[in-house]
């Protein structure tokens, strides 16, 4: 039986080489969602190139990246936070939640009024869309945009990299996969994609998590682009990009017997 898979590249927005890179596989048939970063100067001028996107495409909620866009959250951090501060901050139950949720209501409409359409689905940039007190905010948004899935982060396979799977599940992801269930709201059954940008080998990872997807599919990030100046992991997208647009992939998809498709 073919299990299906679904693969998104998060970061679109964030430079224009990360977004030629993948509006690259886009063109190839290799990926079936993209997500969108939308607090920086260039999201306007990259949205119109994903109109006819082949591929479900969603906002990517942002907190750790660049400036705010909502003045509320800029009084607050002008310049927004790392993540693990972050992390700390919302589970001391500290973050300024009130001005989060401008900042998100204000990423949701930049989004929408360059795209001219609502987001296929949310998630979080750097997964913070499921720490406590964001993942409130999150289903806040659902409820706006009830045609709108979830990313799932709570249930996240491997081979390998267990402490960084377990830190994503455990700092929020089960009780937000929890919630969207009782909900009702549609997600990913499972998450695969984690690893540490390190080294040259993507696609034994990549053989590795579609050895691993589950019989009902699953979805796998990945984060393929150009190389720009400044970016930490940049030579790991160059690395994904050049093999998910490569013929090796397609190889690895028939011999796993997996097919891209929408998420389950």
């Amino acid at each position: 039986m073919t299990r299906p898979l679904a693969l998104c590249a998060d970061d679109y927005g964030l430079a224009p080489g990360i977004d030629r890179g993948i509006l690259q596989l886009l063109a190839a048939g290799r990926l079936t969602a993209v997500s969108c970063l939308v607090n920086g100067p260039g999201w306007p001028a990259a949205a119109p190139a994903l109109r006819e996107a082949p591929a479900a495409v969603g906002l990517h909620l942002n907190l750790t990246e660049g400036q705010p866009l909502a003045p509320a959250l800029a009084a607050h951090w002008p310049q927004l936070p790392p993540l693990p501060r972050l992390i700390a901050l919302a589970h001391l139950r500290r973050l300024p939640l009130a001005a989060i949720r401008a900042e998100w209501r204000a990423q949701l409409d930049a989004f929408e009024q360059a795209r001219g359409a609502p987001p296929a689905h949310l998630d979080g940039h750097q997964h913070v869309h499921h720490l406590p007190g964001l993942r409130e905010l999150l289903l806040e948004l659902l409820a706006l945009r009830a045609g709108a899935t979830a990313r799932h982060t709570g249930c996240v396979l491997g081979p390998g990299f267990a402490v960084k799977r377990q830190l994503i599940a455990g700092t929020g992801g089960r009780t937000l996969g929890r919630q969207l269930q009782a909900l009702g709201w549609a997600q990913n059954r499972a998450l695969l994609g984690v690893y540490d940008f390190r080294g040259e080998g993507y696609r034994g990872l990549m053989q590795g998590w579609l050895a691993r997807l589950p019989a009902q599919g699953a979805l796998i990030f990945c984060h393929p682009g150009r190389q720009v100046a400044g970016d930490a992991i940049g030579p790991s997208r160059e690395r994904e990009l050049a093999y998910l647009g490569s013929a090796a992939f397609a190889e690895d998809l028939a011999a796993a017997g997996v097919a891209l498709q929408p998420t389950p």
